[in-house]
């Protein structure tokens, strides 16, 4: 079974492999296809994206097509950056400048939680139906410095109480198995078992 994974990302797709390894699948990513125009995320939710880009990605490619849309939510600043993670601030802003804003924002709430979760919800698309979804979440707080060299984008400043360490300070196996994508993409390699 051919499956096309809707990202460029090159963390993701190392993420996914090893997630997905031992499944009877042959991944291809959008660096496998002919380019496609990335289409606008107007989604006001981690689902409605993920549906959005499956779909579109599936019509574009005619493969069966799995998306997922991730990002971090935090309870002190109503939800931000939520969907928008991967253009907070501005499309090109670095990761150390969205920590700083971050922190910014939560020094002007010191009293409001600093609790948080990551979420990644996923969708596949076979032709122009919708054949699999789920979401996947992990609890924890914001740290209150950036800490750690492994991971990507906002594990620095994740803080996950049970490892007692950002998800930037432990390795990446240790990170999948409780993090919001290697949720969904173990329940999507169940799915997959399932159909054969």
């Amino acid at each position: 079974m051919q499956l096309l994974v809707a990202t460029t990302n090159r963390d993701k797709i190392r993420e996914i492999r090893s997630l997905l390894a031992g499944t009877p699948v042959d991944l291809l990513t959008l660096s496998d296809i002919p380019p496609v125009a990335e289409p606008e995320e107007t989604g006001e939710t981690f689902q409605e994206n993920a549906r959005l880009k499956a779909r579109y990605y599936a019509t574009h490619s005619g493969m069966l097509t799995v998306a997922e849309d991730s990002g971090l939510v935090i309870d002190a600043l109503d939800g931000e950056p939520g969907v928008r993670s991967a253009r907070f601030l501005r499309p090109d802003a670095s990761y150390p400048e969205r920590f700083a804003a971050i922190f910014e924002r939560l020094a002007q709430n010191p009293d409001r939680p600093r609790t948080a979760r990551f979420v990644c919800a996923l969708t596949v698309v076979d032709g122009d139906r919708m054949v699999f979804e789920t979401i996947g979440t992990v609890e924890g707080t914001i740290a209150s410095a950036a800490s750690g060299v492994s991971g990507f984008g906002y594990d620095p400043i994740f803080y996950y109480p049970l490892y007692k360490a950002t998800l930037a300070q432990v390795d990446e196996h240790q990170k999948l198995a409780i993090a919001h994508r290697g949720q969904a993409f173990r329940a999507l390699a169940e799915w997959i078992r399932r159909k054969q």
